[in-house]
């Protein structure tokens, strides 16, 4: 499919028409309205200048919202840039202008950081806030309109379009955010095995196939109720969600901006929702824990239309899946992938089956090499790199470097290969072996040890640190600091954590503090990560730090 994701929503608006696209709390979407409110927002963002592969930012929040400027820099051909809502003033600059975002639509409680961040995007020409903002804080820049202002303008004319960019920035391997370039043809890929896919259909080939199948179900209910409980600005919602709009879908949206697991098991029941999108234990547990509540209470909630539950991104245990399925007798699909690629591997889950937390089996095409670029072997017992086939096309913005390390060449295949290590059993399932790189993947979020490390150093009473992570039961990995302070000098984490937080976001923060008399480095001054750790998991150990 080269015609554009703008094209393809276009013409499932116009077979769905008056049926809901979308829903938000009391609020609610027709693909109509879906439709015209893109065109209106295109309408606007033309008319300041933005045009075909300017990007166009979002630091949204879950909503139609979101959907609307997506779609919106669809039509225009324009790039539409995921900026995380978390971001702090530095990395809100970082992104801004490594992306050269023209255009930026945000939520407003998020105005003091973005009129603080604004000034330094020379590309910067439009911003629009969705709902009211605090006072903005002094600085230059374009002045923002309200997204209901925009709306006003007049609808942008449909026309022909091609096989565009599409642009996911992701926290990655490579020290800071980087953004996966690639096409509209592998996006709508992507998402229809999120849509068609799920539900056991063949993937339309061209826009006719599209809408007969669409207008073959229009008679009946949604083919798909999806719940993407995970961010949009992180590639497993945004991909969830879109999937199962491009099949003709309806995407329900949690009320609240913070995940509250008893809002979500009501919204399923109150909604029907049948698809449910998550990250991990993250999100699994916590629900996990309110249907145990309920239900010992009396007051079970009702799971009863729910018939998938999706995982993308961090580890889902079994005993948690186990729980989960007590409760829905749904399909439970844990998938390994990236936003550079994928899937690499998959584990399905049933009632009745035996879970088992972090063996998949490699998806169709996926493979695992050695360091010299071989098949890693069955039973051998060896530990090699996750990879899947990637497109010619796919890459980091800007960063040639970075994208030569992480879509190699092998075999005369190109392929994605972002880092995570695995192992190959004599059945043929895979077990991760965990990030060969340093970023700490805590709740989805991938975070770059070194980044923290940087800000903890700044602090004037650490005189050396190293930022490792370590096993966490809900967060899949969590933040911790091991760190030699200056004579005399006393830190605790409360006092690391508010001064990381002054320049990154919340996530970033360390969860725990092991303060030792010196690191143990090697002459060259080579950390040595495996002890940091080991000092990590057991802080009652740090009396013997530094010590050979």
């Amino acid at each position: 499919m080269r015609n554009g994701l703008g094209t393809v929503l276009e013409t499932v608006a116009d077979v769905r028409r008056d049926r809901i696209a979308m829903i938000h709390g009391q609020r609610s979407r027709t693909w109509r309205e879906l439709d015209d409110h893109a065109a209106r927002l295109a309408g606007y963002l033309a008319g300041a200048g933005i045009g075909p592969q300017a990007r166009v930012g979002m630091a949204l929040y879950n909503s139609p919202e979101y959907i609307e400027s997506v779609f919106a820099a669809f039509k225009l051909r324009a790039v539409p840039v995921n900026v995380n809502y978390r971001y702090r003033r530095a990395e809100l600059e970082h992104i801004l202008t490594d992306a050269g975002v023209r255009a930026l639509i945000y939520d407003g409680g998020l105005e003091r950081q973005i009129a603080a961040a604004a000034p330094a995007a020379p590309s910067l020409r439009a911003l629009v806030r969705v709902g009211d903002g605090a006072a903005p804080a002094a600085g230059s820049g374009p002045a923002a309109v309200s997204y209901a202002d925009a709306l006003t303008a007049s609808a942008m004319a449909r026309g022909p379009r091609g096989d565009d960019h599409w642009l996911m920035y992701t926290g990655g391997t490579t020290g800071v955010p980087k953004g996966v370039l690639t096409r509209h043809s592998w996006l709508y890929r992507v998402v229809c095995s999120n849509g068609f896919g799920l539900l056991g259909q063949p993937i339309p080939g061209d826009i006719g196939e599209l809408r007969a199948v669409l207008q073959q179900g229009l008679a009946g209910p949604p083919s798909m109720i999806c719940l993407p409980a995970s961010p949009l600005m992180h590639a497993t919602g945004m991909y969830t969600c879109l999937g199962a709009l491009v099949c003709g879908g309806q995407v329900v949206f949690l009320p609240s901006r913070s995940y509250q697991p008893d809002e979500l098991a009501a919204t399923i029941g109150q909604h029907q929702v049948d698809s449910l999108s998550i990250v991990g234990d993250v999100f699994a547990r916590p629900l996990a824990d309110a249907l145990d509540r309920a239900a010992a209470a009396g007051r079970p909630y009702d799971m009863s239309s729910l018939r998938r539950i999706v995982s993308v991104g961090v580890t889902w245990s079994a005993d948690v899946k186990l729980r989960l399925l007590a409760h829905a007798d749904v399909l439970c699909r844990d998938v390994a992938a990236a936003s550079e690629g994928g899937p690499f591997a998959i584990c399905e889950t049933r009632r009745g089956d035996g879970a088992v937390t972090s063996r998949f089996v490699l998806a169709p095409g996926a493979r695992i090499f050695d360091e010299r670029g071989n098949d890693v072997q069955p039973g051998s017992g060896a530990v090699g790199m996750l990879a899947a086939p990637a497109d010619d096309e796919i890459g980091y913005a800007g960063d040639t470097a970075a994208t030569t390390r992480t879509f190699p060449v092998m075999g005369g295949q190109r392929w994605t290969v972002p880092g995570d290590m695995a192992s190959l059993e004599a059945d043929g399932t895979v077990v991760f072996q965990g990030r060969g790189s340093r970023v700490i993947n805590t709740g989805g979020e991938k975070v770059f040890a070194e980044e923290v490390e940087t800000v903890v150093l700044t602090h004037p009473a650490v005189r050396d640190a190293l930022v490792v992570g370590i096993g966490d039961e809900r967060w899949g990995s969590r933040i911790a600091v091991v760190a030699a302070l200056e004579p005399g000098a006393d830190l605790d984490l409360t006092g690391l954590r508010a001064h990381v937080g002054r320049q990154l976001a919340d996530y970033k923060r360390p969860k725990d503090l092991v303060v030792v008399p010196e690191l143990r480095r090697s002459p060259a001054g080579k950390a040595d990560l495996g002890w940091a750790r080991r000092m990590a998991e057991d802080p009652a150990a740090a009396g013997a730090a530094g010590k050979p």
